[in-house]
């Protein structure tokens, strides 16, 4: 099976189904990708326009033609960015508060995405859509670490990755209230509020499973400052999971409910206009080359002003 150039190869026998046959050959495309390819008449089989389930006996002359990336809506801003590693498949970068990860209704400007787009053009035309490169992400409230694809094979296998939870991810929480235990393991079901479509909860059925490993780090008055470790990723998961167990994240008034702080951190409450989380840690296997990756990002500054205040000891890197 030796292609005669870049897009045109021929059928070797029992070849298989057409989008997986080559899924197996063109990496850099993903297997959506290659469907879509394929249903629009890019991809042709003996010249023949076919479904991505067509089976291929063999002999067959596969043509793919990959047209060029529509222009982008995005329009890419100067917007600085704390990169901790970069390398030809990924960027590892700190995101600081305030900053959402990819437009949104609301957030049309300013995000990540297009601070991205400045800092690596080329991720405009390996992508589609408002997300290029983003593999995972981060509320506008959290700061901390988080990787970046540069390319689509790389983004595929991070993905796949998270899918499966074979990424190491830490974030500290500073919480009201004092956990009884020292450490816990929190599980549940997690899907939308039924009253509330902003927020999500613990459901009862419908749900996506949610697991949180806790410990306890240190404690002040009215305040504990947990480290927290996540199993799967869902949407807002440490945020609801402590809520729910009494313990919401200081500064999180999406959550937070009746809490408030003690005499003494009072004033707090109205300088704090986020969630005072921070994902502090992230692990994962380089995605190309195999070799494991581990980085570490201080809490900002705020974040360390109020646990000094509080008397909450941060660890160190």
């Amino acid at each position: 099976m030796t292609p005669t150039n870049d897009h045109e190869f021929e059928a070797p026998p029992c070849a298989g189904r057409l989008d997986r046959f080559l899924a197996d050959l063109l990496p850099d495309l993903s297997r959506a990708k290659l469907q879509t390819l394929i249903r629009s008449g890019h991809i042709r089989v003996d010249g023949d326009k076919v479904r991505p389930s067509a089976q291929l006996k063999g002999g067959e002359q596969v043509v793919v033609r990959v047209p060029p990336p529509e222009p982008s809506l995005l329009v890419a801003e100067d917007i600085p960015l704390d990169v901790l590693h970069q390398d030809d498949d990924l960027v590892v970068l700190c995101k600081p508060v305030g900053m959402v990860v990819h437009p949104a209704k609301g957030h049309r400007t300013g995000t990540l995405v297009h601070a991205l787009l400045h800092a690596l053009p080329e991720l405009e035309g390996h992508q589609e859509g408002e997300r290029p490169g983003i593999v995972h992400r981060l509320d506008k409230g959290t700061s901390g670490v988080l990787v970046v694809a540069r390319n689509e094979l790389a983004l595929r296998r991070l993905q796949a990755a998270f899918s499966v939870h074979d990424i190491h991810r830490e974030y500290l929480a500073v919480v009201h209230g004092e956990p009884r235990f020292l450490e816990g393991t929190i599980r549940s079901e997690l899907g939308r509020h039924a009253n509330d479509r902003v927020r999500f909860a613990s459901v009862s059925e419908g749900g996506k499973s949610a697991v949180t490993h806790w410990r306890r780090l240190a404690t002040g008055p009215s305040v504990a400052l947990l480290s927290c470790r996540l199993e799967t990723g869902r949407t807002h998961q440490i945020r609801v999971h402590l809520s729910e167990q009494g313990h919401a994240v200081v500064g999180d008034r999406l959550y937070s409910g009746g809490n408030h702080l003690s005499a003494g951190l009072r004033h707090w409450e109205a300088k704090l206009d986020h969630q005072l989380l921070h994902a502090h840690q992230l692990g994962f296997d380089h995605p190309i080359s195999g070799e494991h990756l581990h980085f570490t990002a201080p809490p900002p500054a705020e974040f360390l002003a109020f646990c000094q205040e509080a008397g909450l000891e941060v660890p160190g890197p």
